[in-house]
């Protein structure tokens, strides 16, 4: 596991204060700036038969004015997924930086994943914590349910958010170690200004859960 803070890469100038020392400030850019892994190499792309992921179904509709069309969805298969907000400490969450193969990069998120069948949604999140970050959780709230894109998609993601952490790895699915990242909820503003970080239910599941710590939101039953 690879553990990182808040990343500043806008600044790589050396600062020395009069005794000839780098500075605080100097100190906290060079510990920020990481080096990114280079992406996998693409060596093909070809449409997928009978993908066991996703299926595209056919809708035959009638709206309310009588007027009819056929759409298509993406039906996703299982129990739909869950998104984890781990809180270390009252304002520090833990981000994973992972590849993302559709669009070719790496992206700085939150861990995910797919519900298994035999579990609950808490269970599937304390898992997915276990493998991506090496934390489990002791406590863990579910805050709400967004959808990727519910114009042509059925997948449902569950917001949890995990806390009282302690240190515990599962064995996962990703193909390499996943880069862990500390981060501050108070600059949640800049953490969104990033070029690598895109992904909309990780940005949405980070105010939500601010607004929840900060007693702005209640979950509704």
């Amino acid at each position: 596991m690879h553990f990182e803070r808040e990343t500043n890469e806008r600044n790589t100038s050396l600062h020395f204060d009069e005794s000839g020392k780098q500075d605080s400030e100097t100190k906290r850019s060079a510990r920020y700036n990481v080096v990114m892994r280079k992406p996998p190499i693409v060596h093909s792309t070809r449409l997928a038969e009978g993908s066991h992921f996703l299926k595209v179904e056919l809708i035959d509709l009638e709206f309310s004015n009588g007027e009819r069309r056929t759409y298509e969805r993406l039906r996703g298969s299982g129990l739909g997924a869950a998104i984890i907000v781990p809180m270390l400490d009252d304002d520090t969450v833990l981000l994973v930086r992972e590849y993302g193969a559709g669009i070719d990069r790496y992206e700085l998120g939150l861990p995910k994943g797919r519900l298994d069948r035999d579990e609950t949604v808490e269970q599937g999140a304390n898992r997915e914590l276990k493998e991506e970050v090496g934390y489990g959780a002791r406590e863990l709230h579910i805050l709400t349910t967004l959808s990727l894109s519910p114009a042509y998609m059925t997948s449902m993601t569950h917001v949890v958010l995990a806390r009282d952490l302690y240190p515990e790895r599962l064995p996962g699915d990703e193909p390499e170690e996943l880069d862990v990242v500390e981060w501050k909820l108070s600059n949640l503003h800049e953490l969104i200004g990033r070029a690598d970080v895109t992904e909309g239910r990780s940005i949405a599941a980070l105010f939500i859960a601010r607004e929840y710590l900060a007693g702005r939101f209640v979950p509704q039953p």
